[in-house]
């Protein structure tokens, strides 16, 4: 995964610039079930068509992978509370 995609269409200067809107995530192993694609974009790769996911539901499927609540609050410095999955749910789509 990166941090972004790219624009599905090459710029002037014959590349291509960074895309937020839909991008791919590979992950394996884990209690990841093999050989699945979960979602789908548009004809052009530019949009998410169907079943969006977002980062903190990735975050959160790799903790339930690993054995951890997704659920956890830890604390700061201060002792504010900070969810370690910021509100995310495993994406149960892709768990063996």
């Amino acid at each position: 995964m990166g941090e972004m995609g790219r624009t599905p269409k090459v710029n002037a200067k014959g590349g291509r610039d960074h895309w937020t809107f839909c991008y791919s995530v590979v992950l394996a192993g884990a209690g990841i079930r093999g050989s699945c694609v979960y979602g789908e974009s548009d004809r052009q790769a530019a949009y998410i068509k169907d079943k969006p996911v977002h980062i903190r539901d990735i975050v959160a499927t790799i903790y339930h992978c690993l054995g951890i609540d997704p659920e956890t609050i830890i604390r700061d410095q201060q002792g504010r509370p900070i969810p370690i999955a910021h509100g995310g749910a495993p994406v149960e789509g892709i768990l063996a």
